[in-house]
């Protein structure tokens, strides 16, 4: 049986949600999405804590860096200095070209940088480069459960 790939989309925008499923859905992506709206969500959802106790760890993270409660760069410096959870992809997806955010973002250990074109066939095109290097080029490790 296939092992089906697992993404967290850490967004607080609802429109870029149903954009960022609708391209992955496009793409014929094999993945599934789990989605938090904010930073301190995020974290209890890689913790399994309340209410996320059941939740799977992702393969990838997707994380914006503009958020509500806890910011994105908050975020990744917690998941990258958390023993149990620096292994797993952070790929920051974020309308933010601000190059101190790109610095801050790989100080953090961000894997990759990305800013999110504003044109939906240029995201479509994004997806299915991140599908193509995330999913199908680069080995990544067994998430621990």
């Amino acid at each position: 049986m296939k092992e089906e790939f697992r993404i967290l989309l850490v967004e607080d925008s609802k429109e870029d949600v149903m954009l960022t499923k609708m391209a992955f859905a496009k793409s014929k992506v094999d993945a599934i999405i789990d989605v938090v709206n904010d930073g301190e969500q995020c974290l209890k959802f890689l913790k399994k804590e309340p209410p996320y106790e059941k939740a799977v760890i992702p393969g990838l993270i997707l994380l914006d860096l503009n958020m509500p409660k806890v910011d994105g760069k908050q975020v990744l410096e917690r998941i990258k200095f958390d023993k149990n959870l620096k292994t797993i992809p952070v790929v920051v997806l974020t309308t933010s070209q601000n190059e101190r955010d790109v610095e801050e973002s790989y100080e953090r250990f961000a894997n990759s940088y990305i800013s999110k074109p504003m044109d939906f066939i240029e995201f479509l095109d994004l997806v299915k480069q991140i599908e193509k290097f995330w999913f199908k080029t680069v080995k990544l490790p067994k998430s621990s459960e």
